[in-house]
C-alpha cells in the first residue's frame, strides 16, 4: 500500500471518528439538558410545597373569618410582592368585600380597584366559578374609567368548595409589574385548603348551601 493510499485511509478514520464524537457530544447536550430541566421542575415542585406547607401552617389557629383573612392576606402578599388582595366572600344573594388595609398598589385614580366592583359584576364573577382576567372583568360589567383602569394588571381566583363557589380572591398591581401565569398558579395552590379554612371561621349557613 502507497503512503498515500495510506494517508487517505487515516483520513477517512479520522473523519469518522470525529463524526461519532460529534454525535456523541450531541447525545451528552441532550442528556444533560433532561437532567437540568428535570432539575428545575422538580425544585419548581419543590417551592410549590414549601409555599403551600407555609401558607397553611400560618393559618393554623384562626379563630374567626377577619382573622384568617388578615393572616392569607399577608403571606399572599408575601410571596406576590406588591399585590394588593381583596376577598370577595357570597352573602345571601351577593358577595361581600373584605380588604384588610389601603393599598397603594389597588389604586386607580384615586380610587381602590373592589370599589368600582358594583354588587351585579360580583354576583357574575361568583357565579362563573373560574379565574377571571382584566379583560374578563370589563367585558362582565366593570364599571369605572377604562383608561385609568388600565393602569392596573388585575385577575381574580375563586374559592369553591367542591365546585360550589364560595367567592373569589381579587389580586391587583400596577401594569408595570403585571400578574402572569407564575402569580395566578402560585395562588391556585392554596385556594383549596384556603376554601376550607373560611368555611371553617364563619361562612354564612346560607353561603354554603
Amino acid at each position: 500500500m502507497s503512503q498515500s493510499e495510506r494517508n487517505k485511509r487515516l483520513r477517512l478514520i479520522v473523519k469518522k471518528l470525529n463524526k461519532q464524537r460529534k454525535r456523541q457530544a450531541t447525545k451528552v447536550d441532550i442528556l444533560c439538558n433532561d437532567i437540568v430541566g428535570a432539575q428545575r421542575e422538580f425544585l419548581r415542585r419543590l417551592d410549590a410545597i414549601s409555599f403551600t406547607a407555609r401558607f397553611y401552617k400560618g393559618l393554623l389557629g384562626a379563630a374567626d373569618l377577619r382573622t384568617l383573612i388578615v393572616r392569607a392576606t399577608r403571606l399572599i402578599r408575601e410571596e406576590l410582592p406588591g399585590t394588593a388582595v381583596v376577598f370577595f366572600l357570597r352573602q345571601g344573594g351577593g358577595c361581600e368585600s373584605h380588604a384588610i388595609a389601603e393599598d397603594l398598589a389597588s389604586k386607580s385614580d384615586g380610587v381602590r380597584l373592589e370599589e368600582h366592583f358594583t354588587p351585579e359584576l360580583a354576583a357574575t364573577v361568583c357565579k362563573s366559578n373560574r379565574p377571571c382576567t382584566m379583560e374578563d372583568l370589563f367585558g362582565m360589567g366593570l364599571d369605572g374609567n377604562r383608561k385609568a383602569l388600565n393602569g392596573l394588571s388585575a385577575a381574580t381566583v375563586p374559592l369553591n368548595d367542591l365546585g360550589r363557589s364560595l367567592g373569589f380572591v381579587l389580586l391587583s398591581r400596577p401594569v408595570e409589574q403585571p400578574l402572569d401565569g407564575h402569580d395566578l398558579e402560585r395562588t391556585s395552590l392554596i385556594v383549596c385548603g384556603l376554601s376550607q379554612a373560611i368555611q371553617g371561621c364563619g361562612m354564612p349557613q346560607h353561603a354554603r348551601r
